[in-house]
């Protein structure tokens, strides 16, 4: 999986948010910036970005995944 496929998967469904996103062998490093990210818990957060990335993860695409979700400062 290239770094540019999970990009434009996760900016399908996270239109308008700033992705930064880096392999790590298959440890995917995320930065994200959204909208859509106000008011929700962490858990919530990263609930919403691991159900667009669970297939991937159930693969054995991505092993594993360090987030750093929040909303526009």
């Amino acid at each position: 999986m290239d770094i540019e496929a999970i990009t434009q998967l996760l900016q399908e469904h996270f239109p308008g948010a700033e992705i930064q996103a880096d392999f790590e062998g298959s440890h995917l490093q995320l930065n994200m910036v959204s909208d859509v990210f106000t008011g929700l818990t962490p858990l919530k957060k990263q609930k919403m970005v691991y159900a667009v990335l669970n297939d991937k993860i159930a693969s054995g695409e991505i092993h594993a995944v360090h987030m750093k979700l929040q909303p526009p400062s």
